[in-house]
């Protein structure tokens, strides 16, 4: 099922410039996506001061990333890693921009506002496919152990929110939300540039063997789509996973862009506090990330992983609910960042293990997919939930749903081979 990795290159072609170009494309992309995470939900607040209307806009938001990873893993595939994040990049920068030439042109209702910030997602999406798919190769290319390059790239992930979310807070109060999301389409060019200038070209995806590589057009493109779907469904321990990361990021979508940025509108009427919170968050996750990139290879993988995301879950929710002191809640978050950063490199990790070069971006997509599929739901539940309930009782309600969904991870027989490594599927992207 898996490809035989290549044996490692001569030192003289370890070429690591590479890999630090991608992560330097991910930091000003990740730091982009927090400016415009915030700017939105902000935004439809101040203008609207409707909490549902948020949370229909994080609907639109989330649901194209979740069809935008399910449709394009393929297209990313067939046209290669490489080109596949440059062409989205520069796409994002085009569909991002609109928004504010829209707005300062005095033609962005409500309902164009929520067709542009799904095109944004839609466009955005490919490009991060395409980046994770290339990280195997280009930790081989640099002779980098992969758990370590999948923890820097999640912490460099964590470390842009803890730059952007301040620099949001108070660029929001300074120059407008509207000019904000300028910056964000300005992040999405240059990281097109640097993949461009900076990533050589790969040999390009393969059709996974065995696989008829005489179908075209739409029949192909579903079949490649299916192929991905089938992939996971088939591994009782990446479903089982995404499963938990999907209960988890409807509950996260619902918590980051409605009931955060309602809350502490409502309660302390400052941006700066909602940047204060998510960068205490990603700032202590990237902390978590390094220490998981020296350590990681060593810890028991099912523990880590159950014991962390239990962490790194519901007290943030607890926290929001029941103690409305910025020092505490800052504190809470960051803890909460240390207790999950381990989540994501451990699932990549597991990931890359096991899914084929070939069929990497497919399967990719699909799991990406799978994990934000009910994020647009998220959003719209916790709008509808907060208008009828109140924001601390959805909170605590929130909450307790993903201690549960954690906690079940320590359980799950299914997650019993997480600590059987195999050889990596590194290949051509």
């Amino acid at each position: 099922m898996t490809s035989i990795p290549r044996a490692a290159p001569p030192d003289t072609t370890r070429r690591r410039a590479p890999l630090y170009a991608l992560y330097t494309a991910n930091i000003i992309s990740a730091v982009g996506d927090v400016l415009m995470f915030l700017a939105v939900p902000w935004f439809v607040l101040q203008t609207t001061g409707s909490i549902a209307r948020t949370g229909v806009t994080a609907f639109f938001s989330t649901a194209a990333v979740a069809a935008s990873a399910l449709l394009g893993g393929g297209l990313v595939d067939h046209i290669g890693f490489r080109r596949a994040s440059i062409l989205s990049d520069l796409a994002s920068a085009v569909g991002v921009a609109l928004i504010p030439l829209f707005y300062a042109l005095g033609m962005l209702p409500f309902w164009a506002l929520l067709a542009l910030v799904f095109v944004a997602g839609v466009l955005t999406t490919p490009g991060a496919t395409a980046r994770s798919a290339l990280v195997p190769d280009l930790a081989h290319l640099a002779g980098a152990r992969l758990e370590r390059v999948s923890a820097m790239t999640d912490g460099l992930s964590r470390v842009s929110r803890f730059i952007g979310a301040p620099l949001a807070g108070v660029l929001i109060a300074v120059i407008g939300t509207s000019n904000l999301l300028w910056l964000d389409a300005a992040s999405f060019a240059a990281s097109a540039a640097l993949i461009g200038l900076a990533v050589p070209r790969l040999a390009a995806a393969r059709p996974a063997e065995g696989e008829a590589t005489g179908a075209k057009g739409i029949h192909g493109y579903l079949a490649n789509l299916g192929m991905g779907i089938r992939f996971i469904w088939r591994d009782p321990l990446m479903l089982s996973i995404i499963a938990v990361i999907m209960v988890t990021n409807l509950l996260d979508a619902g918590y980051s862009e409605v009931l955060v940025p309602a809350d502490v509108r409502q309660v302390f009427g400052s941006p700066v506090v909602l940047g204060a919170l998510v960068a205490a968050l990603g700032g202590a996750g990237f902390v978590g990330t390094l220490i998981f990139g020296a350590v990681g290879h060593r810890l028991p993988r099912r523990l880590t992983l159950g014991i962390g995301y239990t962490i790194g879950g519901a007290p943030r929710f607890f926290a929001l609910a029941l103690v409305p002191i910025v020092p505490v809640l800052v504190v809470v978050h960051a803890v909460s960042g240390l207790g999950i950063s381990p989540v994501n490199p451990l699932f990549d990790t597991i990931a890359y293990e096991r899914v084929p070069a070939e069929t990497r971006a497919r399967v990719f997509g699909a799991i990406t997919a799978g994990a934000w599929i009910g994020s647009p739901l998220g959003g719209l539940l916790a709008g509808v939930l907060a208008t009828w309930a109140g924001l601390p009782a959805t909170l605590l309600g929130f909450g307790a749903v993903y201690l549960l969904a954690t906690v079940s991870l320590l359980v799950n027989p299914a997650l019993r081979g997480m600590d059987r490594k195999r050889e990596a599927g590194v290949g051509a992207g």
